[in-house]
């Protein structure tokens, strides 16, 4: 197979540098931004691994004093991102490198914001102008290197970190934590895991399809969204069925990073849900909306089901209707080894209330193409939760 073929430069929605290999310019993509002490954020899963240690190494080797933060969690939590500030300052850093998935991701670019702040996190989450008091000017530079295909994060300008006293996720906000430089390299994603590679490629299906469904006017999202859909259809089942199949983690890596575009359009009650249920459950995210998936487009089908059949449609399904999409999405889930209810990754009923009220004021909700009641996304949890329509 004739590698080149992934190579490209973009400037859409930030830089990026695509291809296999390109992990190579990470010290280039430091020095541009100029950065001589970057601060490495990654998983502590991702730390010790061949990938993150040359990288470290390269660049060294090429003049930087660079050092290693890897105290996240799977779903990053206020604390560490303070932890990573305080590893920042007491390195005597001077910008960020955001290495790994969306934990890794989201907590390094929160990391780049704070360091530059007096204001304690929560004052700049996603709530009105909050954004405005930022001092954009002191935030650190930021390159980030995605190593899974499924949040997106790395042309996101928002982080969705866990507020562990109050038991919610809360999204951090402003235009500057878009990353500088964002290095996609296939090659990174071929270790990752069957099922960790299907919960994360369910995870850009489930960004691509809500900014397909929002009911804002976007034209340019809504064909990014369209296109994404159609790459996670054709590569996510060869990505799963084989991690080395370079192709496919090629396309899916390029499709997660379409639908995080794609979703400044607006997402939904899939989002709205899975981020009260990842807090309380601390499950994992796309997982989440992995399974949430076909109970939220049957709630919203009123308002979606035109949209849904041009889309299947487009996507060639032999059954263009709203039934034979969603029929689709149930197959491409066992297909995939994805549980089909809520219940099977043992969340029960108990808070199924306080997660409905907490998926109404989450900003995800805004998107969804039904404002629905704290009560409506109950019901949807409660069918999700015991896996009936």
């Amino acid at each position: 197979m004739d590698f080149n073929q992934f190579d490209a430069n973009w400037n859409y929605p930030t830089t990026i540098r695509n291809g296999i290999g390109r992990i190579k310019e990470l010290p280039l993509a430091c020095k541009e931004l100029g950065m001589k002490a970057p601060l490495l954020i990654t998983d502590p899963g991702l730390a010790d691994t061949p990938m993150v240690q040359q990288a470290l190494e390269n660049c060294r080797r090429e003049g930087l004093r660079c050092d290693i933060f890897s105290g996240i969690k799977s779903n990053p939590s206020g604390e560490n991102v303070t932890d990573g500030v305080s590893a920042y300052w007491q390195g005597e850093h001077d910008g960020v490198i955001a290495f790994g998935g969306g934990s890794a991701l989201d907590a390094a670019k929160a990391v780049a914001l704070m360091v530059g702040q007096d204001r304690p996190l929560w004052d700049f989450e996603d709530i009105g102008n909050n954004w405005t008091r930022v001092r954009s000017e002191t935030m650190a530079p930021l390159v980030a290197v995605p190593t899974t295909s499924g949040t997106g994060s790395e042309v996101g300008r928002a982080s969705v970190i866990t507020d562990e006293a109050q038991h919610i996720k809360r999204i951090i906000f402003h235009p500057k934590m878009l990353p500088a430089i964002v290095i996609l390299d296939a090659q990174l994603t071929t270790g990752l895991p069957e099922k960790l590679t299907a919960a994360t490629g369910m995870d850009a299906l489930s960004h691509a399809l809500e900014a397909y469904c929002a009911p804002y006017f976007h034209p340019m999202a809504e064909g990014i969204a369209l296109e994404a859909i159609r790459l996670v259809k054709n590569y996510l089942p060869r990505a799963t069925a084989d991690g080395n199949d370079i192709e496919a983690r090629a396309q899916m890596m390029v499709a997660s990073t379409m639908g995080a575009t794609a979703f400044q359009r607006g997402l939904g009650g899939m989002h709205a849900l899975a981020h009260p249920l990842g807090a309380v459950y601390d499950s994992h995210h796309g997982l989440l909306n992995a399974i949430l998936m076909p109970y939220v487009l049957k709630a919203n089908r009123s308002a979606i089901e035109t949209r849904i059949e041009r889309l299947a449609r487009y996507l060639e399904l032999p059954d263009s209707s709203f039934d034979g999409f969603v029929n689709w999405i149930l197959a491409l889930r066992e297909q995939l080894n994805i549980p089909h209810a809520l219940s099977d990754i043992g969340i029960d009923a108990t808070r199924a209330s306080d997660i409905g009220e907490m998926a109404q004021n989450d900003p995800s909700a805004g998107g969804n193409p039904i404002p629905f009641t704290a009560q409506e996304y109950t019901d949807i949890c409660l069918s999700a939760i015991n896996g009936t329509f």
